[in-house]
Parts: structure tokens; sequence; C-alpha cells
């Protein structure tokens, strides 16, 4: 009898994806998190008659056969790049993003990381970096004595000093792009690192080559939607539940006679 690997396999699928609707629930709050999704795949089918074959009747053939299925698998889990709300916050150091594109950060060995939260800070030095420190590229320097940060939806970062009246340029904010944001991986902290199926990071300017604009004041609230989240939970539960139960009455049907 199959019936206890198929239905074991029914929750395992159910128990991954479990697991991924309580990331997505414990990261609702988080600054820029895409919420993911999981798909199945069945796994192989058994033929025990194919169509053709001969029937017991001469001259006669099966004409749909006997396909028995082995269960199913968790094919992928992606993310879902759609845009979270934008939330004021009044920060001139906050900046999200109006549409496609990744903030590209330099992370302590070098590498370059791309994430979608722009809750920057000031360095010591005077640099914009992310909350962990890590510098803003193309790095850009704010002086100490600076009044006020603007930054525009290009991108563009003027400072006004004392005794001036017209602001000054100080460096530009670049968005980069990707053929495929679906094939980056995740490293935490808000992160993604370029893969072989995200293909190679193309650097442009806020508003140009199809990347969104940068909003000052705001950052982008996760795209995660808790009543779909919960639903799809309580779905997850009766699967694996109706799973469980193919697996008592199989053992109920191996069970001897008395």
């Amino acid at each position: 009898m199959r019936a206890l690997q198929i239905a074991s396999s029914g929750m395992m699928a159910q128990d991954r994806r479990t697991e991924v609707i309580a990331n997505n629930l414990a990261n609702m709050n988080t600054t820029g998190f895409q919420r993911r999704r999981t798909e199945f795949n069945e796994l192989i089918y058994k033929n025990m008659t194919r169509p053709g074959n001969a029937s017991s009747r001469p001259g006669e053939a099966v004409p749909g056969g006997i396909y028995s299925g082995l269960g199913v698998q968790t094919g992928s889990v992606y993310r879902v790049t759609d845009q979270g709300n934008l939330k004021s916050t009044g920060n001139s150091l906050d900046l999200a993003i109006q549409g496609a594109g990744y903030f590209q950060i330099q992370l302590p060995n070098g590498e370059s990381a791309f994430t979608r939260n722009g809750t920057f800070q000031l360095s010591a030095d005077g640099a914009i970096v992310t909350q962990d420190g890590f510098p803003v590229q193309p790095l850009t320097t704010v002086q100490s004595n600076a009044s006020e940060i603007t930054v525009n939806s290009t991108g563009t970062v003027q400072v006004t000093l004392p005794g001036q009246q017209d602001p000054i340029n100080v460096g530009s904010l670049q968005l980069v792009l990707f053929p495929n944001e679906g094939g980056l991986k995740a490293v935490g902290n808000n992160m993604y690192v370029p893969t072989e199926g995200s293909g190679g990071p193309v650097a442009v300017a806020a508003g140009e080559g199809g990347s969104g604009t940068i909003l000052q004041g705001f950052v982008e609230a996760s795209n995660v939607n808790p009543i779909e989240e919960i639903t799809n939970l309580i779905r997850a539960q009766r699967a694996y539940d109706m799973n469980s139960k193919i697996i008592q009455t199989a053992d109920q049907m191996m069970a001897p006679s008395k």
C-alpha cells in the first residue's frame, strides 16, 4: 500500500508551507520585506495500464489506461515582488523606492548586496550607511555642519550649509535593476545577492531605464497581507489534517483482522 508514502509526502509539503507562512507573518512589520509563496509539484506516476494496451476483448485496446500518483513535493519558494505600502516617517534619511529597483550596499568583505530597506543613517564620517553601518553605494558623504539634507526623486543628495542660501550637491544615489529579481538570493538583514538565475546588476539613475523613483521621508512596508496569510495557514492546516487522516485509515486497513 502506497497510501502511507503518498500521505506522508503531503504532510511534509504542508509543513513546509506552514513554515513559509509563519516567516511571512513574523516579518509583516519588517521594512522592505517581500513575502514568500510556496509552489508544489506532483511526483512521478506509476503506469499500471497504458493507453493503447490490448484489451481483454479481441481487437480492442484500452482507451484510457491507469496511472497511480505517488504524492507531492515542494517545487519552489519564491518571492512576491509586489510594491509594499509607503509609510511616512518624516526622517530625511528614510528613503523609499516607488517602482522597481534596489539600493546597493557594500558589505564588510567588499562585495555588494542589494536591499529595498531605505532606513539609512549617517556614520561618524558623514557617510550614508545602513542601520548596520554598511555604506550605501555610490558612497555619499554629508558635511557634519549641514543643517538640512534633501534627496530628490532622481537620487540627487543636496545639503544646506550655514551661511549659504543655495543647497549644494554632495552625491547621487543610484538604483540597481536585475533581469530577474525573483532569482535574487536572500542573505538576511533585508539584503539580497545576485545569482545566475537573477542575472547581473545594472546600475541606473532613479527614474531611468525602467527603475522607480526615490521618495524622501518614507519607507516601504512589507507586502504581507495578514488576512491572506491566516487564510492560507488555515488551508495548510486542513490539508495536513486530511493527509494525517489518510495515514490513520491506511493503518487501519493494514491491521490484521480479528
